[in-house]
């Protein structure tokens, strides 16, 4: 039976304390809801992967607390040391060389020799990490392929009894998952955009981010086509909306949408379309529509990470 607590110090400690007997708890961040489990347990990442349906072939985020914890799991090269300067705690992940010693399960990384990681900078992430005093394995709180959950409900619907604990701290502020990169050889790639745009990062490193290289087996996660998949069609870049489509709407609104329509942000913000994107791609793929149609978004800022999640869900 899942229970689904407001995040008090007294619930955290409990949500830590189900940590450390091996259990997962959901709780939020500052991106999307992460369902957490003991990094260093194998029993506990492969529940991760249980309850979420999810390929094993698939690696998972890491969060720590700190700059300090990541050196200890991983080798930090100088890009990434000024990259962790400059954004963390807050929504940028990096994919960095595991160090041999790491106690960590393998199963995190799958099969690479890399591991992804990053500080969260919400309040309620960041006193479980403490309160828990080690590493989280922590992907988004949802069934694989399917929408990332920015509220405690969007848990519970998607993941049910298979979390036992919800930490409910509110809407998630920034609605989208972090951005992802990997430095290496001089070089940053940018392995999945996200709620950190890409040109704060290149003005930090006074460089351009190189592109992600195709591969089988993706070093990180959420890069496979249709991974945000809802149950009805997606049509990008409408510019009209027929009678049985649901409009998901930027801007001005179009005329015609008869079934259902949600506006990402009426004034045409990025910040704030990010932050209803999934919650309102719920809502419309839940309305009697046989498809969903999306107006153009900007390919600017968040907009490149919007369009990404856009697209794999049309996918």
């Amino acid at each position: 039976m899942t229970r689904c607590l407001k995040a008090t110090h007294q619930h955290i400690a409990q949500a830590a304390e189900a940590l450390r007997a091996g259990g997962l708890v959901a709780f939020p961040t500052e991106t999307v809801y992460g369902l957490g489990a003991d990094a260093g347990s194998d029993a506990s990442v492969a529940r991760i992967f249980k309850a979420k349906g999810r390929p094993r072939f698939n690696p998972l985020i890491v969060l720590v607390e700190n700059a300090d914890y990541a050196s200890k799991l991983s080798e930090v090269d100088d890009l990434s040391h000024c990259l962790i300067e400059s954004f963390w705690p807050g929504p940028l992940t990096l994919v960095l060389p595991r160090r041999a010693d790491a106690a960590l399960s393998l199963l995190l990384s799958a099969g690479h020799d890399t591991i992804a990681m990053r500080a969260p900078a919400h309040e309620v992430a960041q006193d479980l990490l403490h309160a828990f005093g080690g590493p989280l394995a922590a992907p988004s709180a949802n069934r694989s392929a399917k929408f990332s959950p920015t509220s405690a409900a969007h848990v519970a619907d998607s993941l049910g009894p298979e979390v036992p604990l919800i930490l409910d701290g509110g809407p998630c502020p920034r609605g989208l998952e972090s951005t992802i990169v990997r430095t290496g050889g001089g070089n940053v790639t940018l392995l999945r955009p996200g709620a950190l745009p890409r040109a704060d990062i290149e003005a930090v490193l006074g460089q351009r981010l190189f592109q992600p290289e195709e591969s089988d087996a993706p070093p990180a996660p959420g890069q496979r086509g249709g991974h945000y998949s809802p149950r009805h069609p997606v049509r990008l870049n409408a510019h009209h909306v027929a009678a049985d489509e649901a409009l998901l709407a930027f801007g001005s609104a179009l005329e015609g949408a008869n079934v259902a329509l949600l506006n990402l942000s009426p004034a045409g913000d990025l910040t704030e379309a990010a932050a209803h994107l999934f919650a309102y791609l719920r809502a419309l793929d839940q309305t009697p529509c046989t498809r969903i149609a999306v107006m153009p978004i900007p390919l600017h800022g968040l907009g490149e990470a919007i369009n990404d999640r856009l697209t794999r869900a049309a996918g």
